[in-house]
């Protein structure tokens, strides 16, 4: 029982960090300053048209949004897989990871710098016109594509996914990161004009927003490396016992 138990605590702090992650990845530099533009993209009107709502964008959006969690889902699962067939070095591979996870975050706070997470491999999904099935395919390649530049946010959870020990924990922590990125994209689309002066509002404190990403991962890689997750889950069922009846 104690281990289903750590199980599900050690999902609750792991479940925020994915959630803010999500969040964070969202309003990155490399992906907020682009989502009017795709919504336009995938509506088949210019960022004008979505002012005037010629065209509604939610419908795009939703299968956008649909379309990375695919991606993101499948992610998690593979990781979680890979976790439980290399059980044994499970602690050996989340300090390693842990390693990797702070370097990235030491490039986010400049001061290292990683060329190749400074680049987007963006796919092309052919011209848009509003449709349900070309929005979800563009979500599929902004989720490949833009590996580069969400990869260490999502290298990070990949991480979590993989030391879980459980295939439904694991995906379950890529569908709250999903639900991080994706659901502002989704509110973005329902409130276009309110979010367009919103993100102008937000543009000047990118870097600082990239900066706290940068913070968020080295924590998380301090505790990787020293097991810190698994005291902190500890601590949490003995100052919550009521979260054992969770699992």
């Amino acid at each position: 029982m104690l281990g289903i138990e750590l199980a599900t605590a050690a999902f609750l702090p792991a479940a925020f960090v994915a959630l803010l992650a999500g969040v964070l990845s969202f309003l990155s530099p490399c992906v907020l300053p682009i989502v009017p533009p795709y919504l336009a993209y995938m509506t088949g009107v210019g960022v004008n048209g979505l002012k005037t709502r010629e065209r509604s964008a939610v419908l795009p959006a939703l299968f956008f949004v649909l379309g990375l969690s695919t991606v993101f889902l499948v992610m998690g699962f593979a990781a979680s897989a890979f976790g439980r067939a290399f059980l044994a070095w499970q602690e050996t591979l989340a300090q390693m990871a842990g390693v990797m996870v702070i370097v990235m975050g030491l490039h986010f706070l400049h001061i290292i710098r990683i060329p190749i997470l400074d680049h987007e491999a963006r796919l092309d999904a052919g011209r848009q016109d509003g449709g349900a099935f070309g929005a979800y395919v563009l979500g599929l390649a902004f989720a490949f594509g833009w590996t580069p530049c969400i990869g260490p946010q999502l290298g990070m959870i990949l991480t979590l996914a993989a030391t879980g020990g459980e295939l439904s924990r694991g995906t379950a922590l890529l569908a709250v990161y999903a639900a991080g990125l994706g659901i502002p994209f989704l509110l973005a689309a329902i409130f276009i004009n309110r979010a367009i002066g919103l993100m102008n509002r937000i543009k000047p404190y990118l870097k600082t927003i990239e900066r706290v990403m940068g913070a968020l991962l080295v924590v998380v890689g301090i505790m990787l490396i020293t097991g810190a997750f698994s005291a902190f889950s500890f601590w949490l069922l003995e100052t919550f016992p009521a979260l054992a009846a969770l699992g």
